[in-house]
């Protein structure tokens, strides 16, 4: 979580660490909403069956992580 600077004293290097790794952590994931919103359905009104909007985001979210090379597929028996 975040760490606020108290008034009138400094943060201790241990909160400045863990604001910095905070941040980049925040950092990725706001890099990768955007990344969903350039498909444009989780930005703006969904038109369609308000049913198939969870399966529209999942397939969207899908792309996304192969477009980013994310994407771990677990191997079944039939895999193996």
């Amino acid at each position: 979580m975040w760490v606020t600077k108290p008034r009138n004293r400094e943060l201790t290097t241990e909160q400045k660490e863990q604001n910095k790794a905070f941040s980049a952590r925040r950092f990725f994931v706001e890099h990768r909403i955007r990344t969903v919103k350039i498909f444009r359905v989780a930005q703006e009104r969904f038109r369609l069956n308000p049913q198939k909007y969870e399966q529209v985001i999942l397939t969207i979210c899908g792309i996304v992580r192969l477009r980013i090379g994310a994407l771990i597929l677990a191997l079944g028996k039939a895999g193996k």
